[in-house]
């Protein structure tokens, strides 16, 4: 596949419609690997939003969530992550039901998977979506996160527990959390190996 990209619109909608015809056509996981990082790339610049909203490229990221590859997901998250900037690309990925989906990932072991989501989360919250993104194993994950080792993964939750959540939601989850309530599904948590 060429490589040649122009700031011509219609070659651009062109070279993307290739790259998602490519991924579709391929049976090679590292050929789809490869062309989901480009997508993921091509989803952080706003010029290219309308033409990957046509190409139904957020459909295809959400899908990659669920795929037992975790490049695969590494990618599709990173993807989301990209466009739940765009304001019409949130819209299409709540609409899709991609709440759960996103959530889902907080519990990859790849830690560029575990952001992308924790930002994702931010990006999707919205006066409707706002109960469903600070549900309480959303909160109890992201007050464990807090308390990581990695200082990405630290910051990023703090973020999110400061700009997202009441005080009201995050004693309840802190309060829940000691009595051996944690309703974090699947998730694990900085902390639980150590001795």
């Amino acid at each position: 596949m060429s490589r040649k990209r122009s700031s011509d619109p219609s070659d651009r909608f062109d070279y993307l419609q290739t790259l998602v015809t490519e991924f579709q056509d391929t049976d090679d996981d590292e050929a789809k690997e490869q062309v989901l990082a480009n997508l993921a790339n091509f989803s952080y610049d706003p010029k290219n939003m309308d033409d990957l909203r046509q190409l139904q490229v957020t459909d295809l990221f959400l899908d990659m969530l669920t795929e037992e590859n975790e490049n695969f997901v590494e990618f599709g998250m990173g993807g989301l992550c990209n466009l739940s900037m765009d304001k019409e690309c949130r819209d299409l990925i709540l609409e899709s039901g991609g709440i759960p989906l996103v959530t889902a990932c907080l519990s990859s072991r790849r830690e560029e998977t575990v952001l992308s989501a924790i930002t994702t989360l931010m990006n999707l919250t919205t006066v409707a979506s706002r109960p469903e993104v600070t549900g309480g194993p959303v909160v109890q994950c992201m007050l464990r996160f807090s308390r990581s080792e990695s200082p990405r993964l630290r910051n990023l939750a703090s973020v999110f527990l400061q700009d997202r959540c009441t005080e009201q939601q995050k004693a309840r989850a802190e309060q829940q959390m000691q009595g051996g309530q944690q309703t974090v599904l699947g998730i694990p948590l900085p902390g639980d190996s150590a001795p």
